[in-house]
């Protein structure tokens, strides 16, 4: 049993939020997810929904076999094949948690599962025992339970906990609630059904009305003790609630709220940032906790009340979420032993090979930068710690541009130790220089996005470029390239995308 007056936060980044379009991972991006979630604290890990594809599953497997200080789980349908599966894969973690679902709203219940709510009733019992002879720690979702009759979910809750379930999620699965009516939803539950104070109650809230934070702090209130959440909110739709603004409000409002929160709040802005890059997707300048203006002021009043007391305008120190500024600290000429002491204090563990490449980048920035950043040596890091199989490398590239000409790219790529060049012509030097890679790899891949954004001030700032990229089965694949060339960044990018295509289509196994 959970501390009561602890919430557990329960981390979907790599199942709900993986399952939005745009946020897929491959397997080494999601292992260096889960070991930053790891970091960050978060109590449950849900890893993916084992039986959903032979990819998942190993993901998951992995994922339960790589982290020790959390809880991993895996989503399963209210099925036997399904919670078998999910077993195979999380079994071999240090603590391993079955999470079985079953909808119960009349809607579902008609129209999705096709069956009568007495049949629901059945086999929602009926699952959690089975999945009980497997683990001690199982949790039941009652899909779409804010739009379901009561009676009959306090019925399916009370059924569930008797046949063994230790944690009950009761989901706001399309954000239909709000927070007045969320707080009454728990208290009116846990009247009714006496049997909910002796196991977890859990809220999983999504934001199609925006509300999603604010129902998962009313649940608080209410009686929840699970709060279910992703990083930067990603997820279905609109997403989920979002962890970073979960923890900071248990943590600020502390006196309000009265309950513990164990996530390390100085891993978030790390933890943002890192599923930014892995997924190619940032996140709002506005976001709450994690955006670009979280704390910037530009206000005068507010500018001349922050040099009085940071008080009057900061209800939390950049501090206490992780945030750094873009400090000078090594240049061209430093060597390995300091570059390899600075990403320790950034809080980076680099096996030797990785920081050999890391390095190597590294000096490839230096030479070409008068001054190198934090956010500068962050992003070459975390970008060497995701970096999948590399199928094409870049050798060399020429591009002619400009208003009286025809782009026109010319691109060598290195294949198995073979060159392969290709020139093509395009609308501007990017367009010419991604047509001639996709000649080289002969493939009619579509360019799904593509962004382009500076790591820090000067002329001489690292450019940092995502593309998105659609196969042929219309799979959506990110890559992230750097360079202070705005053009070589973004065909690294390119490239990173393509190597993440073929690895996954490999190794990972489509999804």
């Amino acid at each position: 049993m959970a501390v009561k007056n602890k919430v557990i936060i329960f981390d979907t980044t790599l199942r709900d939020g993986e399952q939005s379009p745009g946020m897929s991972m491959n397997l080494k991006e999601k292992i260096e997810m889960a070991k930053q979630l790891e970091r960050l604290g978060v109590d449950v890990l849900e890893a993916g929904f084992a039986i959903s594809s032979p990819g998942d599953f190993q993901s998951v497997k992995t994922v339960a076999g790589t982290v020790k200080d959390c809880t991993v789980a895996s989503l399963a349908r209210a099925d036997k094949k399904d919670i078998d599966a999910a077993w195979e894969a999380v079994k071999g973690a240090a603590d391993p948690r079955i999470h079985l679902f079953i909808a119960t709203s009349s809607l579902h219940m008609q129209y999705k599962l096709k069956m009568k709510p007495d049949e629901v009733l059945e086999q929602a019992a009926a699952m959690t025992k089975y999945a009980k002879k497997y683990t001690p720690n199982v949790q039941f979702s009652a899909e779409d339970s804010t739009r379901s009759d009561m009676d009959f979910l306090a019925k399916v809750v009370a059924a569930v906990i008797e046949a063994g379930a230790t944690t009950v999620n009761l989901p706001d699965t399309v954000g239909y609630t709000t927070p007045d009516e969320h707080y009454q939803f728990f208290r009116e539950i846990h009247k009714r059904v006496p049997a909910l104070k002796t196991v977890v109650a859990s809220a999983h809230c999504h934001n199609d009305l925006g509300l999603a934070v604010a129902n998962s702090l009313a649940a608080v209130r209410g009686g929840a003790r699970q709060a279910e959440c992703t990083v930067n909110g990603i997820g279905e739709r609109a997403g989920n609630a979002a962890l970073e603004e979960i923890a900071m409000s248990l943590h600020v409002r502390k006196n309000y709220y009265s309950v513990e929160c164990g996530v390390r709040t100085t891993e978030i802005v790390r933890s943002s940032n890192l599923l930014s890059r892995i997924t190619g997707v940032k996140v709002q300048p506005n976001k709450a906790i994690v955006g670009e203006n979280a704390f910037a002021h530009e206000a005068g009043i507010h500018q001349h009340g922050m040099m009085e007391n940071a008080e009057t305008y900061e209800i939390m120190t950049p501090a206490s979420v992780g945030l750094k500024e873009s400090n000078l600290v090594l240049g061209k000429h430093s060597g390995k032993h300091a570059f390899g002491e600075r990403v320790r204090l950034l809080g980076y563990t680099l096996t030797e090979q990785e920081m050999s490449e890391a390095f190597k980048r590294f000096k490839e920035v230096a030479d070409r930068k008068k001054q190198v950043y934090d956010k500068d040596i962050e992003a070459i890091v975390a970008k060497e710690q995701v970096q999948v199989p590399r199928t094409y490398a870049l050798d060399s590239f020429v591009i002619n541009s400009g208003n009286a000409i025809t782009a026109t790219g010319v691109v060598k790529l290195v294949r198995d130790g073979r060159l392969i060049e290709k020139v093509a012509r395009g609308d501007g030097p990017i367009d010419a220089a991604f047509k001639a890679i996709g000649k080289i790899i002969g493939r009619p891949l579509v360019l799904d996005d593509y962004q382009l954004d500076s790591l820090s001030e000067g002329k001489d700032a690292l450019g940092d470029a995502r593309v998105v990229i659609k196969n042929e089965a219309g799979r959506l694949y990110s890559g992230r390239g750097l360079s202070t060339d705005v053009i070589e960044a973004s065909i690294k990018a390119y490239i990173n995308a393509v190597n993440k295509m073929y690895y996954e289509e490999k190794d990972g196994g489509e999804r």
